[in-house]
């Protein structure tokens, strides 16, 4: 019989809930998730929004997913490496998966060096989603260009690599050349964060970053049957156990209308046909499921033992 899920508990774009929950509360959130016995907690990212942020539309109901296109331009998206900073600090054994970091908008050296910190703060305990996003006033924002996005990362990755693999370290690039420097501290784990990839459709470049570093793929949106057999042949071909990439699914609540929250049993049905295609990990954003900040840890409680009982076919 296969492991129950391992759940991840959103603590990003909860900012329906009443009281809002401001950054400390999302620590607290944290630690009630650790206390349930949830697997780790996740948070994603914008550092800045700009006006067509909203292009697409703000949803129907306002405790659906932010997604490109439906974000109201003055959603909070606090930092994750000082978010998870805290959380680390303030719980023992939870994974922190900082997913949709924003890499190319940070020099590589830059983001390596927190990330590690991180990692050692934690005890090993980090998972990082470098992605490159979509918003192209936040590129412009920053000063980075939208186009060459996806080449920057795949150089950062290379940066990564050398700068969690041991010092002194120089990198011949396009984008960040440098000779002979030394980073400390390294991270806890050898090697570095584990690397999680994901996207809409399982496209060439994030195959080959998933092959080459990847320890486990987040889809946006539903992934077929096809993707995810040509993903284990990639990786069997390059030498990879298929196995040992995490496949990560989620829960998605479904609305009545644009005023109530979803029904938890009724997000959690789908878990099994998941699990079934290879899935073991689910993340799951509260507020789609309750209003109320004082009600996180009841629910953290309720979503672990709905869970406990749950197995693939």
């Amino acid at each position: 019989m296969s492991a129950a899920p391992r759940l991840l508990l959103i603590l990003t774009e909860n900012w329906t809930m009443r009281p809002a929950p401001d950054v400390a509360d999302l620590v607290a959130f944290a630690v009630a998730a650790e206390q349930a016995g949830l697997d780790g907690v996740m948070v994603s990212e914008h550092i800045v929004l700009g006006p067509s942020a909203a292009a697409a539309g703000l949803p129907a109901n306002p405790r659906d997913y932010a997604l490109p296109g439906n974000q109201d331009p003055a959603s909070p998206w606090p930092s994750p490496v000082v978010l998870l900073s805290a959380v680390a600090a303030a719980t023992s054994r939870i994974r922190l998966v900082a997913g949709a970091i924003i890499s190319p908008l940070r020099h590589p050296l830059a983001l390596a060096k927190d990330l590690a910190t991180l990692d050692r703060l934690s005890g090993g305990r980090l998972v990082v989603q470098p992605t490159v996003s979509w918003h192209r006033d936040e590129y412009a924002a920053l000063g980075v260009p939208f186009a060459q996005r996806g080449a920057i990362l795949d150089e950062q990755l290379e940066v990564f690599a050398k700068a969690w693999g041991g010092n002194p370290v120089a990198h011949d690039g396009h984008h960040f050349p440098f000779w002979k420097i030394w980073m400390e501290p390294q991270p806890a784990r050898t090697g570095g964060p584990v690397l999680w990839f994901g996207g809409s459709g399982l496209h060439p470049r994030l195959l080959a970053r998933l092959v080459r570093y990847g320890g486990g793929f987040n889809p946006l949106g539903a992934v077929t049957d096809a993707e995810l057999a040509e993903l284990a042949g990639a990786l069997a071909g390059a030498g990879r156990d298929p196995g040992e990439v995490e496949l990560v699914g989620g829960t998605r609540g479904v609305f009545d209308g644009p005023d109530g929250v979803a029904d938890l049993d009724r997000a959690l049905a789908g878990i099994p046909a998941q699990m079934a295609r290879g899935f073991g990990t689910f993340c799951v954003k509260p507020s789609q499921f309750i209003d109320s900040t004082a009600g996180i840890g009841a629910f953290c409680w309720e979503l672990a033992d709905k869970c406990s009982a749950l197995r693939g076919p």
